[in-house]
């Protein structure tokens, strides 16, 4: 990745932002898996490619700084901190002669606390109170049990897992008015796992690893697309319109709805509003070698 410094921060945080990582082609992190195949293929073929400057790496920053401190935390006899773990993935594939060999891959992940007694696994992250707000945790689940099912296999017991969430904007008045918003900056969110959730996460490593394996050899244009939750797109929407008129009578979430509310009404058609791919237009470092990022920029022209 190249680190550029626009707005001209002090060194360390372009100290900070800068990491040596090498890239293996059979190596997937937890954190890549957990994204759209296309961006995570994509950030390994333009790895050297990639730009990102310091000032929108702030928050980043803000974590890794975070985790700083707590990794000063000196564990007990029965837990371990900041643990690398990797495991071997294997997925049928084909010899150049036409018979099934199985292709290796590994997984790799580093999670920030593991508790023996309890059989649990901590992980810390900074958010927006929104996160919280929301109850949008479904994201973080997923890694704490993709790390939960990677222990297990290296022969730990591991039953749930907990994210300390530390809320970046919370807003102390805000909690002081209002009973539903999160009273303090901090919150733990506990995930008790079952038998049928590992069942589910081997099924997704093994699925996301042969989705992986058989985009090998399809060039950049195509990957498959990141699914809309990928994408983080907010839905498309549907306008209720009047001839002759540019403003909408009605915008609703579904056809039927925007169709109910024409009868009911009046207006003349309805007009799909696509919904736009927030991750694509702002959070996503290799935008810039995908054909879907570039389509939509050209359209919005």
């Amino acid at each position: 990745m190249i680190i550029t410094n626009r707005q001209n921060l002090p060194t360390a945080f372009v100290k900070m932002a800068q990491r040596e990582y090498t890239q293996d082609p059979k190596r997937y992190s937890v954190t890549a898996l957990l994204k759209g195949t296309r961006e995570a293929m994509l950030e390994k073929r333009h790895s050297g490619k990639i730009e990102q400057d310091v000032s929108d790496m702030v928050w980043l920053l803000f974590g890794q700084a975070v985790h700083s401190i707590l990794e000063q935390q000196e564990e007990e006899g029965h837990e371990l901190k900041e643990t690398k773990l990797t495991m071997p993935i294997s997925v049928p594939g084909k010899s150049e002669i036409g018979e099934y060999v199985p292709v290796e891959y590994t997984l790799s992940g580093i999670f920030d606390l593991y508790n023996a007694k309890d059989k649990k696994i901590t992980d810390y992250k900074t958010c927006s109170v929104w996160k919280v707000i929301y109850g949008d945790y479904a994201d973080w689940k997923k890694q704490l049990l993709i790390y939960a099912y990677m222990m297990r296999y290296a022969g730990f017991e591991a039953s749930c897992g907990e994210i300390v969430a530390i809320m970046k904007d919370h807003s102390k008045s805000k909690a002081k008015y209002d009973s539903n918003y999160p009273q303090y900056p901090v919150k733990v969110i506990r995930f008790d796992f079952t038998k049928k959730d590992f069942e589910d996460i081997e099924n997704f490593i093994l699925d996301k690893f042969f989705e992986i394996h058989s985009c090998e050899n399809l060039s950049d244009d195509e990957l498959p697309l990141c699914t809309p939750e990928e994408r983080y797109n907010s839905g498309d929407k549907f306008a209720v319109m009047k001839k002759g008129k540019k403003r909408a009578l009605r915008v609703l979430d579904t056809k039927n709805d925007a169709e109910i509310w024409m009868k009911d009404n009046g207006g003349d058609y309805i007009e799909t509003r696509p919904g736009e791919d927030k991750k694509c237009a702002e959070y996503c470092n290799v935008a810039p070698f995908c054909s879907h990022y570039k389509g939509i920029t050209k359209e919005g022209e």
